[in-house]
């Protein structure tokens, strides 16, 4: 392993491909034998099982239920809803039969020609079409409203150039989908969830984020607005961390859902819809690892301790292990996941190297002196720093040292952010800031026409139009036209 690790291409060197590498080595994810697809690993799968946790208990303390929706759409469907169908339609999979047979040539399996569905089915981008078809049957009255669904769930989307787990053509997600009777309602829906991923983003993940709205632009499609939060990785690059869709009356226009008003009339219902995805598994490792491979916040680590024992014989050993069990025990009761790695089969320097690759937040080192001794060493990743502590003491520090290292890698990202943010007056002046990465503020003329120009000539989109900031009126870099305020340019994964 330590020669595996030394294989780890470095961030300055080539940062896609110490991505590349840290995912692979750190056994989280591969590639498929499905093109574009990937095999989520379970110690990967471990981090997305976290973070499933701990957003489906802030949907739940929000009013949300889990629901299940089918994976084919009816084709119909799509065409429905104009911007929407217009979105979507050239990363669909398209399902058209519905058997198999073999071929009476000897080729194989082959599809039967006789078994054509009648309406092609979609494999889901995105299930607000499916959703709406449904939620005609189940909306009629008032008394009906709200209906607060979300959905665990996979998608398809057809993409020609994949990442593993920032962008593969099939990837796992969440998607809430609500129903309201009032557009204020709708609304403070939209940006409660918002808040509900910055707060996920930052408290858990340890990412600072920029709230905002989306331009026109960058709208998620069938939306009337799209709000994000916009995270910044350590190349410069930003990253779309979360979505929420204020929906308006589009798709129950498009499904004609109504229901009546407590005035007895009848109107249309308002809707939203909102999701985070595995590419958040990417946000993670992009914004803390670093050479030697992973750095996780303690919340969202599999497991948030090893203890690693060095022996020289087999009596030495089994004190180490009572003792350990003791640590392990301590531990498990103050709600900390712990690992005790008494595996025979790999050196303890092996062990160190695999678990500094794996981000584990504390190591704890245990051998025969530290047993006279009654003390322990301590490791901790995000710094790379150790101490030697009183075993008695271990659960109290152990405990401190969690909070600190979830603290200090948010410092961190937050520091490096706004280390790389800064306001650009004019076009010239952005065409060579944006080279160097980061956030950058500037003035924008609002129009669609000035946007696309920038994307094309430089590569950089608006990230957002944030809800905090440099709020004072300027001129557009581009055209000199009036500007509201500042917006946040970068280039984005």
């Amino acid at each position: 392993m330590a020669i595996e690790i030394k294989e780890l291409t470095s961030r300055s060197e080539n940062y896609s491909q110490w991505y590349q590498d840290l995912v692979i080595k750190a056994d989280m994810a591969e590639t498929s034998a499905v093109r574009g697809c990937m095999v989520i690993k379970p110690y990967g799968y471990a981090i997305w099982e976290k973070m499933q946790r701990a957003l489906d208990d802030m949907f739940k303390a929000t009013g949300h239920q889990n629901a299940y929706f089918p994976l084919f759409i009816p084709k119909s469907f799509l065409s429905r809803e104009a911007d929407h169908v217009e979105g979507f339609a050239k990363e669909c999979a398209v399902v058209t039969h519905y058997r198999l047979k073999n071929d009476p040539n000897g080729g194989g399996v082959v599809v039967d020609p006789a078994a054509r569905l009648e309406e092609e089915l979609i494999v889901r981008p995105t299930s607000e079409t499916i959703i709406w078809n449904t939620y005609k049957n189940w909306i009629h009255s008032y008394r009906d409203l709200p209906i607060l669904c979300n959905q665990w769930a996979n998608v398809v989307r057809w993409e020609m150039r994949t990442r593993l787990f920032l962008r593969t053509a099939e990837f796992l997600w969440q998607e809430g989908h609500t129903a309201h009777a009032t557009r204020e309602e709708a609304e403070e829906e939209t940006v409660r969830m918002l808040n509900v991923y910055a707060s996920f983003a930052e408290d858990f993940m340890a990412i600072p984020v920029i709230k905002g709205v989306k331009s026109a632009n960058e709208r998620f499609a069938g939306a009337l607005e799209t709000y994000c939060i916009e995270a910044l990785m350590q190349d410069g690059k930003a990253l779309q961390a979360g979505t929420s869709h204020f929906l308006g009356q589009n798709f129950a226009k498009a499904f004609d859902v109504k229901f009546i008003t407590k005035e007895n009339s009848e109107e249309y219902v308002w809707a939203t819809s909102w999701g985070v995805s595995t590419r958040l598994i990417g946000a993670l490792i992009m914004t803390h690892s670093d050479d030697n491979g992973l750095v996780l916040p303690p919340k969202l680590a599999p497991y948030q301790v090893v203890i690693v024992p060095i022996y020289k014989n087999a009596d030495q050993l089994s004190i180490i292990n009572a003792k350990a069990e003791e640590i392990v025990v301590q531990l498990k009761s103050l709600g900390i996941s712990v690992k005790y790695d008494n595996s025979d089969n790999r050196k303890p320097g092996w062990k160190f190297a695999e678990y500094e690759l794996k981000g584990v937040p504390v190591r704890l080192a245990l051998g025969g002196r530290d047993i006279e001794n009654g003390t322990i060493e301590i490791a901790r990743r995000d710094t790379l720093t150790k101490e030697t502590v009183l075993v008695e003491n271990i659960a109290t520090r152990v405990q401190d040292l969690l909070t600190d290292i979830q603290t200090n890698i948010y410092r961190k990202a937050y520091d490096y952010r706004a280390s790389v943010t800064r306001p650009v007056d004019t076009y010239d002046e952005f065409k060579e800031e944006i080279e160097k990465g980061g956030f950058l503020l500037c003035h924008w003329d609002g129009t669609p026409e000035t946007e696309e120009l920038i994307k094309n000539e430089t590569k950089a989109t608006i990230r957002c139009i944030p809800f905090e900031g440099d709020k004072i009126a300027g001129k557009c870099m581009v055209t000199g036209k009036p500007s509201a305020q500042r917006v946040v340019f970068a280039r984005a994964y």
